[in-house]
């Protein structure tokens, strides 16, 4: 009896030794992914800053050759008016579709809904025309 008793007690030791090397192996892979995924993250915000000052000074050169043929105030009141055109139309492009709207050109036709509930067991009367299913006349 002391024996099962003692198989026990290394069975429980076992078990928790075993649970242990798991949750350092999850630990230790979850930090590598979260190391890659922070690199990631910085390269695209690096990205994002280098766009960013790409679009300033395309934005500057088009005011600029604007300046070239109208007054400079024309030329950044153009400038201004076409970014807060694109600014929107990129907001209009990001937002989700409302709930109950589909999206032009998405999903596949919706089926007609019945105007009235099924009713089980009952079966629709035939026209007078038909003739019964079998029957031949």
């Amino acid at each position: 009896m002391q024996r099962l008793e003692h198989l026990e007690h290394l069975d429980k030791h076992l078990v928790d030794e075993l649970a242990q090397v798991a949750r350092e192996t999850v630990r230790d892979e979850l930090r590598e992914q979260a190391r890659a995924q922070r690199r990631r993250a910085a390269l695209y915000a690096g990205s994002g800053a280098a766009a960013l000052y790409a679009g300033a000074a395309v934005s500057l050169a088009a005011g600029l050759a604007l300046a070239l043929v109208l007054p400079g105030w024309a030329a950044a009141l153009i400038t201004a008016v076409i970014l807060g055109v694109l600014a929107l139309v990129l907001r209009g492009a990001a937002r989700p579709a409302p709930a109950g709207k589909v999206p032009p050109g998405a999903g596949a036709a919706v089926p007609p809904v019945p105007s009235a509930p099924p009713t089980a067991g009952v079966v629709p009367p035939r026209p007078e025309s038909d003739p019964a299913p079998g029957r031949r006349d």
